[in-house]
C-alpha cells in the first residue's frame, strides 16, 4: 500500500509549480471517532482532553464535523459538542468542520451558533457544508420534504448572514441570540462548486482534501482567481485539511496509519466498524482494487517521522500556498493521538520559523 500511495502523492506534488513559503496557521479536524471497545461517552472525554493539548500546543482552532448513521463518528449533534469543547477551553477557536447547512433552518443554526458565541465570545467558528454527511436514506430520514435543500445553499448563507447583522433588527423574524453577533463563516466543500459560492461571496474556504482530493488544486485555483472581496473578508483565504499520522520513526507512524486505513477500507466498502487497532498487514485485509480506491483517497496523507513530515509538508506548503492546515487523525491509541498532534505542531513551528 505504500508503494501506491506514495507514487499518488508524488505524481499530485509534481503537477504543482513551488513558490515562496510563507507562514501557515494549523487547526484539528475531530470527528469524535468511537475506537473498538469503547463508546460515544469515552470519545467526547478524550476529544476534550486532545482539544486541551492542542490548545497549549498553539492549534489555532478545534472543529468537529457533523456526520449521521455512523458507528465510528460521534460527532452527529455538531453544536452540543462544540460546546462541550468550547467549555472545557480558554483561548482556542472552536467551530463546525462543518455543520452540512441543507440539513437544518438557517435560523436554528444562528440561534444554536447565537448562544455558542453568546457563551464562548471570539471563539466561535461556523463552517458550512452542502453535502448531507450521511447516506441518502439517512439524508431523507433528516431532510424529509426538503432532501433537495442542496440547491437552496447559496441562498440559506445568504440567510444565516443576514440573522447575523444587526440590520435585522426590524424584520418580523430575528435570532435571538445571534443579531449582531461576530461568527466568522466559512464555506466548506470537496469540489469547484463549493469553491465558485466562496469566491462570490467573499468568504474563506475550507477544502476537504483529507478524503475528496481530486478537486483540491482546481477549487483552490478557482476560488482564488474569483475572488470577490466582501465586508467579511478582503483577499481569499485557503485552509486544506490532511491526514496526519506523525509518530518518532517512519516505522512507528507507517503502523499506526493502518488504522486509518482500515476506518476509509470500511468507507469504500460499505463495511464500517469501529476504529480497529492498528495491523501488521493491511493485505491480510484488503483486496488491490480497495487498496487502489482508499490510496486515492488519502493522497493528501502525512504520515511518518518527524523529518519525512517536514520534508513533505514543507513542499505542500510551498506548492499550494495555503493559508492555513488543518489535521484530522484516526489513531487507535488516545496518547500516539496527541502525540502526533504534538509532533506535527512542531514540524508546521519549524517551517514557518524558516519561511519568517
Amino acid at each position: 500500500m505504500k508503494n501506491i500511495l506514495a507514487d499518488i502523492q508524488s505524481k499530485i506534488f509534481d503537477m504543482m509549480q513551488t513558490k515562496e513559503s510563507k507562514p501557515v496557521a494549523y487547526s484539528v479536524l475531530d470527528l469524535a471517532t468511537v475506537i473498538e471497545g469503547k463508546t460515544p461517552a469515552d470519545t467526547f472525554k478524550t476529544s476534550l482532553e486532545l482539544a486541551r493539548a492542542a490548545e497549549k500546543l498553539g492549534y489555532t482552532r478545534y472543529w468537529l464535523a457533523e456526520h449521521h448513521n455512523m458507528i465510528s463518528v460521534a460527532s452527529s449533534a455538531t453544536s452540543v459538542l462544540i460546546g462541550y469543547i468550547a467549555g472545557g477551553t480558554s483561548s482556542i477557536r472552536v467551530g463546525s468542520g462543518g455543520i452540512m447547512l441543507p440539513n437544518h433552518a438557517p435560523l436554528i443554526v444562528a440561534e444554536q451558533f447565537g448562544t455558542l458565541a453568546s457563551l464562548y465570545p471570539g471563539r466561535i467558528d461556523l463552517g458550512l457544508g452542502r453535502a448531507p454527511g450521511t447516506d441518502q436514506v439517512t439524508a431523507r430520514a433528516i431532510r424529509g420534504e426538503n432532501f433537495n435543500a442542496v440547491h437552496n445553499f447559496p441562498n440559506d448563507i445568504q440567510a444565516l448572514q443576514t440573522f447575523f447583522s444587526k440590520d435585522n433588527h426590524t424584520s418580523k423574524v430575528r435570532a435571538n441570540p445571534g443579531e449582531g453577533l461576530d461568527i466568522p463563516i466559512w464555506v466548506l466543500g470537496s469540489s469547484t462548486d463549493s469553491a465558485r459560492v466562496a469566491a462570490a461571496m467573499g468568504l474563506p474556504y475550507a477544502f476537504a482534501s483529507h478524503f475528496a482530493p481530486a478537486y483540491f488544486l482546481e477549487a483552490i485555483a478557482l476560488y482564488r482567481k474569483n475572488f470577490r472581496p466582501s465586508v467579511y473578508l478582503d483577499k481569499p483565504y485557503v485552509m486544506a485539511c490532511v491526514n496526519v499520522v506523525a509518530a518518532d520513526t517512519d516505522v512507528e507512524a507507517d503502523w499506526l496509519s493502518t488504522s486509518i486505513l482500515q476506518f476509509f477500507l470500511g468507507v469504500v466498502s460499505g463495511k464500517r466498524k469501529l476504529l480497529q487497532p492498528p495491523v501488521e498487514d493491511m493485505n491480510d485485509i484488503w483486496g488491490i482494487q480497495e487498496e487502489h480506491a482508499v490510496s486515492q483517497m488519502l493522497a493528501y496523507s502525512f504520515i511518518g517521522g518527524p523529518e519525512k513530515l517536514k520534508q513533505r509538508i514543507k513542499k505542500f506548503f510551498e506548492q499550494t500556498q495555503v493559508d492555513e492546515i488543518m489535521a484530522t487523525s484516526h489513531i487507535f491509541d488516545h496518547q500516539a493521538r496527541i502525540k502526533s498532534y504534538q509532533l506535527f505542531s512542531q514540524v508546521v513551528n519549524e517551517i514557518n520559523t524558516l519561511a519568517v
